[in-house]
C-alpha cells in the first residue's frame, strides 16, 4: 500500500509568541518574557486525509538528526506501506549522506513554496501551548510541546481540517 504524508521541522525556544488576550479594561495583561537563544526542533509528517502525524523532537536540524528522524518514522509504519514523503529542500534533505529508509520515497516541493507543504499548518497548533508561557528551562518548554502534540495526535479530525488542501486530491468536501 502506498501511503502520502508531508514533513517539516520547526523551531521552539525562549523567544516569547504573543497575541491577542483578553484583560479588564484599564488593566494591561501581563506577559512573560524571557529572551534567550536556546531552541529545540519538532520534526513531524502528517497524512492530511486522516490526520495521523509522526512527532519527533530533537536537539537540532541537519543531515545526522534528520537521518535519524527519518529511521524513527520508517519504523513506525506498517510493513507493507510506502510512504511517499513530501519534503521542502532544506540543506538536510539534500544531502547526499541523508540514508533514506527502503520503505520511504522522499520527494521534494519546489524552491522557496512553503504554502505547498501542509505540515506548514501544524505549527500553529501546536505553538497554542506555547503562547504568552515564560519556561524556566529547555525541559520544560519540551515537556509543554509534548503534551501538546499528545493532545493533537487524539484530534486527528483538527489536524485533517488544518492540513488537507484541495490540490493534492484529498480536498476537503
Amino acid at each position: 500500500m502506498v501511503l502520502l504524508s508531508f514533513q517539516d521541522e520547526a523551531r521552539f525556544g525562549f523567544k516569547p509568541s504573543y497575541r491577542r488576550l483578553w484583560a479588564k479594561r484599564g488593566q494591561r495583561p501581563l506577559a512573560p518574557s524571557r529572551t534567550q537563544y536556546v531552541w529545540t526542533y519538532l520534526y513531524a509528517s502528517v497524512e492530511p486525509y486522516c490526520g495521523t502525524v509522526f512527532w519527533l523532537l530533537l536537539p537540532r536540524v541537519n543531515t545526522a538528526v534528520m537521518n535519524l528522524y527519518l529511521q524513527h518514522y520508517s519504523g513506525s509504519l506498517p510493513p507493507e506501506v510506502l510512504m511517499v514523503v513530501v519534503l521542502d529542500g532544506a540543506g538536510w534533505h539534500r544531502s547526499k549522506k541523508l540514508e533514506v529508509p527502503e520503505n520511504l520515497v522522499l520527494v521534494r516541493l519546489p524552491p522557496y513554496t512553503p504554502e505547498l507543504n501542509p505540515a506548514e499548518h501544524l505549527w500553529p497548533l501546536v505553538r497554542e501551548a506555547t503562547h504568552h508561557q515564560s519556561f524556566a528551562n529547555l525541559s520544560a518548554l519540551e515537556t509543554a510541546l509534548q503534551h501538546r502534540c499528545v493532545e493533537l495526535e487524539a484530534q486527528p479530525d483538527v489536524i485533517s481540517a488544518s492540513t488537507r488542501f484541495h490540490g493534492y486530491g484529498f480536498g476537503i468536501s
